[in-house]
């Protein structure tokens, strides 16, 4: 029914300009997506109330909701009682909001107090209108359904384009590979002469040829960097059959695969083309030309310029090529998780090429390690701005000791970290490094470190549990670290107690939005009301979400991928997940930003970061982001009872 007027009820219809209205909530989302005419629809068959500071707008005694007010100026804060008695504030919201919109689609009442945190304007829409702008916007049932997942959404494409729009691109990583594709391609069968193939691509102005059988299923490619790695030997055959001298059995992916995967694809395996097929047939073939095509760093290249350094001052050189292709990936609508992973992936061969410049430098220890990597390069999510976090798990040969094997290893281990500090990878001021005789372990002792942290929690170990439990093998053989960790992660996953002390850790750092100002800043002369987007930002989102990877037996590292394992796992539901992988998408997408600007301006690159720099939509994504991580951190509030 609705809201009886009261005589302290004090809500006081004004005066309002239909027009001004509707340009003010153009500038909000998700109302700048609702067609025009709904968009009048909304506020002709609206009113504009007023709330002194402190009233009451709505409350869960009101009975059912029968409202929707969305905020055009002042604030509204949402109070709940907390423990014995005390009224928790747990929301502030902020013009361009709306509320209550879950009480009003399960038709019930709002689970929280809605109060003017300062002299406040809403415009209050009738349960009917509200209805009816359902059926008629699917922007705005979206929305409404799908909550802060779709606000997020939405937003971080504005971002995107924005983005793309300032570097003047197009969208191509996101678009199927049969669109990207600029030809036919050139093929021919198995027994072609080197040199007909050679005109062929000539002829065809290709920087490649497929081999294929009579199906046209690809056997094998040869490409312009074959022909000049052909060329440089001293006795060339161009009338052998083509099928001996292409690279067998090419990497292929479906024609309808996003562009990205041809991206990571490239980077990884160093390749400049991938074959696509379509029921196991070639259609096409894409280079990195093609998919970079507004590039100003090719890809591939800067990768085999990683593997091809001679020294590391060649090595460092490429360093700085980085931030342009954060930039033209930005512009061509990559999304931050795809950015993290191919950088993360260019400093895996940067750390790969400075491990075998030391072994030909130093020479080849006795003893054969894997290098391992913790922290954010071990998750993937690397930007411009990271130090080493890094160790050692070492194989002693027949009748070497431990003690012998690390002794033999670490003189190598300090010549490799300090090779990367030149490389522009800090040394890690907490010693968390392979030259650390405490980081550079057998199985074994792997093993008793991972026994020790997670059966006696101290907070050292503590500490350590946010650093080894992101963990993986950069160099060197993977499989026994892999064990080594998936077995550690099962051990956890049976003791409470250890998961417990990590929830209280998790908890320590709280996202910084507050209930009076929508962020909490540092203020001291060092910092100057700024805020960490990484320890404040993202780390709670990192440590909780790792800890629930623990607690439900997932061996994923990255935290976008144990969102994922944790919905395979029961433990939350999917749409939940991608909230909370867009609010860390976002909270990422705005470091890497920053980073960017101040490696513009030639500035240390830092993750401080002023929010008063922000423009509104991207002042309300990060609000969001927050209020979202905030929320994850409730979850394991309930969980463990903190």
């Amino acid at each position: 029914m609705p809201r009886k007027s009261s005589a302290n009820d004090s809500r006081m219809p004004v005066l309002q300009n239909i027009s001004s209205l509707v340009d003010f909530l153009r500038r909000h989302s998700p109302f700048d997506q609702i067609d025009h005419a709904d968009l009048a629809y909304l506020v002709e068959n609206s009113r504009l109330v007023f709330f002194p500071e402190g009233d009451e707008i709505l409350g869960p005694s009101d009975g059912r909701a029968e409202h929707l007010y969305i905020v055009t100026r002042g604030r509204v804060r949402g109070e709940r009682p907390g423990r014995e008695g005390e009224i928790s504030v747990t929301f502030l919201l902020t013009p361009g909001e709306a509320f209550p919109i879950g009480a009003l689609l399960q038709e019930r009442a709002t689970n929280s107090t809605h109060r003017a945190a300062s002299d406040t304007f809403c415009l209050e829409i009738g349960r009917e209108v509200f209805t009816e702008l359902l059926q008629r916007s699917p922007p705005f049932q979206d929305f409404c359904q799908r909550g802060a997942g779709s606000l997020l959404e939405h937003l971080s494409h504005r971002t995107q384009i924005s983005a793309a729009a300032q570097l003047g691109a197009q969208n191509l990583l996101y678009a199927p590979l049969r669109e990207i594709m600029r030809r036919t391609p050139v093929s021919c069968p198995p027994q072609t002469a080197v040199r007909d193939a050679i005109r062929q691509m000539h002829a065809n102005k290709v920087g490649s040829i497929v081999i294929c059988d009579d199906a046209q299923q690809p056997l094998g490619i040869f490409t312009l960097h074959d022909l000049l790695a052909l060329l440089a030997q001293p006795d060339v055959d161009l009338d052998a059959p083509i099928d001996s001298l292409m690279t067998p059995a090419p990497i292929c992916l479906p024609a309808d695969a996003p562009g990205f995967e041809a991206a990571i694809t490239m980077t990884k395996h160093r390749i400049g083309h991938i074959c696509l097929s379509d029921g196991g047939r070639l259609v096409g073939v894409v280079s990195e030309r093609d998919l970079f095509a507004l590039q100003r760093v090719d890809l591939v290249h800067l990768t085999r310029m990683i593997g091809r350094a001679d020294s590391i001052e060649q090595l460092t050189a490429t360093r700085p090529q980085i931030g342009r292709l954060i930039d033209a990936m930005l512009a061509h609508g990559a999304d931050v998780a795809l950015i993290t992973h191919i950088i993360t992936l260019l400093n895996d061969h940067t750390v790969g090429r400075a491990i075998e410049l030391c072994l030909d430098r130093y020479g080849t220890p006795p003893v054969a390690f894997s290098w391992l990597a913790f922290g954010s390069e071990a998750r993937r999510e690397q930007t411009l701005s990271t130090d080493q976090d890094n160790g050692m798990l070492f194989y002693p040969p027949a009748g070497m000791s431990n003690d012998q094997a690390r002794a033999e290893l670490l003189p190598l281990a300090r010549h490799i970290n300090e090779a990367l500090a030149r490389c522009g990878f800090p040394l890690c001021q907490g010693n968390i490094m392979a030259s650390n005789p405490e980081l550079c372990l057998s199985e074994a002792e792997w093993r008793w470190r991972f026994n020790t942290i997670i059966n006696r929690t101290t907070p050292e170990n503590l500490l350590r549990s946010s650093i080894y439990f992101d963990f993986r093998t950069v160099w060197g053989p993977a499989e026994t670290p892999l064990t080594v960790y998936r077995d550690a992660v099962s051990m956890a996953s049976g003791n409470p107690a250890f998961q417990h002390q990590m929830a209280a850790n998790a908890l320590r750092r709280r996202p910084p939005i507050g209930f009076i100002r929508d962020f909490v800043l540092q203020r001291d002369e060092r910092n100057q009301e700024t805020m960490d987007l990484k320890l404040e930002g993202l780390t709670p989102l990192v440590d909780g979400v790792r800890l629930l990877a623990l607690a439900y037996n997932r061996s994923e590292t990255a935290t976008l991928q144990r969102l994922d394992g944790l919905v395979d796992a029961g433990a939350i539901n999917r749409r939940d997940a991608e909230v909370w992988k867009s609010a860390f998408t976002l909270i990422q997408l705005l470091r890497m930003r920053n980073h960017r600007q101040q490696a513009e301006q030639n500035l240390p690159l830092s993750n401080r970061f002023d929010p008063d720099t922000l423009h509104d939509i991207d002042r309300r994504s990060l609000k969001e982001a927050f209020r979202q991580a905030r929320r994850f951190q409730r979850r394991l509030e309930l969980k463990y009872q903190l």
